[in-house]
């Protein structure tokens, strides 16, 4: 009985390759290097997620008597120094990056932003009133409020808005500049906590510079150009 040759392992045909775009994958998925954008819903929802996670940390962060960076650093601080509430000042701070949100990133990024700095003011007043935290240690307040307000900035970004101010300056900069967000927030966050020292107490503000830290380095390890697909 004669055999069929078969071919040695140095003969057997490679896999084809996967076609940037073109070929399908043999689970009916899209092709890996294929981006599938968020639907509206998606974004709806996180949005939503993103701003509340960004209302309840700096509420924490509040209560902890702490600042952070960026424009709600600079609404915490003027909240520490004045009578109107942090939901009033986080609005009025940030009206002039709208313009230069239009001007860089276009009407649909401006309204988005705007909608989600209007959204965490509102969620950081109900904060206030249904969610009251009689007491609560310092350093866990300003690590939590701070990891918080990370995560939610990672959410907002992803779902093609920010929660305003310097999260517009620091978007730009990683787009136009290719210089990462986390690393450029960071070093206009020093500014503010900087300020810290006219309001709050010195330990309040070595505790602040921590979280900010904090924050900024979950911003840089996981908002990349390009490490995202959708």
């Amino acid at each position: 009985m004669t055999t069929t040759p078969q071919p040695s392992d140095s003969e057997q045909p490679m896999p084809r390759p996967l076609q940037s775009g073109g070929d399908r994958r043999d689970d009916g998925l899209a092709p890996l290097d294929v981006r599938v954008p968020h639907s509206r819903a998606e974004d709806a929802f996180g949005v939503f997620t993103g701003t509340f996670m960004a209302a309840l940390g700096l509420y924490i962060l509040e209560q902890s008597e702490a600042v952070t960076g960026g424009t709600a650093g600079l609404s915490l601080l003027l909240t520490f120094g004045t009578t109107l509430p942090f939901a009033a000042w986080f609005l009025l701070v940030n009206i002039p990056f709208f313009a230069l949100a239009t001007w860089r990133k276009g009407w649909v990024f401006t309204v988005k932003t705007a909608v989600s700095v209007a959204v965490v003011s509102g969620f950081a007043w109900l904060c206030e009133q249904h969610f009251p935290i009689p007491e609560i240690q310092p350093v866990f307040g300003v690590v939590a409020g701070n990891l918080l307000v990370g995560v939610a900035l990672l959410i907002c970004f992803r779902h093609g808005t920010s929660l305003g101010g310097f999260n517009i300056l620091a978007i730009i900069a990683q787009e136009q500049f290719r210089l990462r967000a986390g690393y450029v927030q960071m070093g206009l966050d020093v500014t503010v906590i900087l300020l810290a020292l006219l309001v709050i107490a010195p330990q309040n503000v070595l505790l602040s510079a921590l979280g900010a830290v904090i924050m900024n380095i979950t911003l840089a390890f996981n908002h990349r150009p390009g490490r995202y697909r959708a």
